[in-house]
């Protein structure tokens, strides 16, 4: 039987070692001799500051004992709460998560510990340490899974919007494994969650699921509005606090949503009628700053999708007001990608000559390829996505005018980055617009071509 190496020896090798006795080492460390004493002779466990200044003056690196801290005194010992909680918040600081999910596998046996590791989820949620906090939404969700408990939903949210990355095919897993818990979620909560997931419905181009949850969220913020103010005892402004946008806001982007569905499927009239809802807001009864803001923005999205829907149904005669109306707005990169996207698509769609529309925003095409991350699940997960299906365009218009050098440049990039995000539909179309312009590409663009189609064949994102 392999005997496990203690802390407390290691120290007391250390102490030899440096012929120093407890007295000096206490003095030089900041922990009491008693203390180091008592952890020696009768074994009990130092706390784990106490072992962050042990390491300290023993000069070795943040959290060098912390494995061998889980396996004197949490996995040999009886599970201490009062010892693990510091813990998990030091290794989520240190990012030793596979020391975390040692910690929770072991206590999870014991079901009383689940609110407590809950609550320690939250908080490093809160913090921003997701990846530390994932692990122990995964084993409470584990533990109460079948419990119809509110926190088992929102554990099952706080997973969902961890894992939605840029991998496109495990953001739908995420979202179909999420989806049944929303209704479990507080109805205020609700509204939030739905949004998330009509972003991810968006960035996967499932219209079907975007529309049904788009309307299901307008359903039930309407319900909330006007319970809102009806009901003079009901605290909006708690309300308010929970929401990460004003609560009129959800009812209104529902009609985007909604208007983005009707345009995906070719229905610009009906389009139309969605942006004219959202951008007539009379009834909004809130003037506060923030409220006069999204307004504001609801306002000069709905005349930009105004240009939008006429333009993609073909009234190309909207083009320069739509092209001045860009050069004039003070646009996030996110709008730039969005309306740069639509008027490649209707150069594409009607043979429109666009090369002085795309001299003219030159540097802004070129800033689109080097996104950052954003915490933002729209911007997170809408961006990437209209961003590769903008360069998609690119390639083609600048292939169909026999400009290959560029059409190549831009079909080979969104041909590898459909295998970063798993997009399947991104990477047969690359594959058939290669294909139909090949005789035109040179040896070294038909051999990275080729590269990247055995690299797809081999992740499985497509088959002949």
């Amino acid at each position: 039987m392999k005997h496990t190496p203690t802390i407390s020896a290691e120290f007391e090798d250390y102490l030899k070692q440096n012929d120093m006795t407890l007295s000096q080492f206490a003095e030089y460390s900041g922990v009491h001799q008693r203390t180091l004493s008592n952890w020696i002779t009768q074994h009990r466990p130092v706390s784990v500051q106490q072992l962050d200044r042990i390491t300290v003056a023993m000069d070795l690196p943040e959290g060098y004992f912390y494995n061998l801290y889980i396996e004197n005194y949490i996995i040999d010992l009886s599970p201490n709460f009062r010892r693990i909680e510091p813990l998990l918040y030091r290794c989520a600081e240190l990012d030793k998560l596979d020391a975390i999910r040692r910690m929770v596998g072991h206590i999870m046996d014991n079901p009383l510990y689940a609110s407590r590791l809950f609550d320690v989820a939250e908080a490093l949620f809160e913090q921003g340490r997701h990846a530390a906090a994932l692990p122990l939404y995964e084993n409470v969700a584990e533990v109460e899974k079948y419990q119809h408990s509110e926190r088992l939903a929102i554990c099952q949210y706080r997973i969902f919007s961890i894992q939605v990355g840029d991998d496109q095919s495990r953001n739908l897993k995420a979202a179909t494994l999420f989806e049944p818990f929303v209704e479990r979620l507080d109805e205020i909560d609700q509204l939030d969650a739905l949004k998330d997931l009509a972003n991810v419905y968006r960035s996967l181009r499932l219209w079907d699921r975007l529309d049904v949850t788009a309307r299901k969220m307008r359903d039930k913020a309407e319900i909330q509005y006007t319970l809102e103010h009806q009901q003079k005892k009901r605290k909006s402004a708690e309300i308010e606090k929970r929401l990460s946008r004003p609560l009129f806001v959800y009812i209104t982007y529902a009609d985007l949503l909604c208007a983005s569905v009707c345009e995906a499927q070719g229905d610009y009239q009906q389009a139309l009628q969605y942006t004219y809802a959202y951008v007539n807001l009379d009834w909004v009864k809130e003037t506060d700053e923030d409220t006069l803001h999204w307004i504001k923005l609801f306002q000069n999205w709905a005349l930009c999708n105004t240009y939008v829907n006429k333009l993609l149904s073909g009234d190309i005669s909207v083009l320069p007001d739509y092209v001045e109306y860009i050069s004039v707005s003070s646009n996030t990169t996110k709008e730039m990608v969005t309306q740069l996207l639509n008027i490649m698509m209707a150069a594409n769609r009607f043979q429109v000559d666009v090369d002085e529309v795309l001299k003219q925003f030159e540097a802004e095409i070129d800033s689109i390829t080097q996104q950052q991350p954003s915490a933002d699940m729209y911007t997170h997960q809408v961006v990437p996505e209209q961003s590769t299906r903008f360069k998609y365009e690119l390639a083609k218009y600048y292939l169909n005018k026999g400009n290959y050098s560029y059409g190549f440049k831009y079909l080979l990039d969104v041909l590898s980055k459909s295998l970063v995000i798993n997009k399947e539909a991104f990477f047969i179309s690359c594959i058939r617009l290669f294909e139909q312009f090949k005789q035109f590409a040179d040896f070294r663009l038909c051999t990275k071509y080729e590269s990247l189609v055995r690299e797809g064949r081999k992740e499985r994102l497509f088959y002949y």
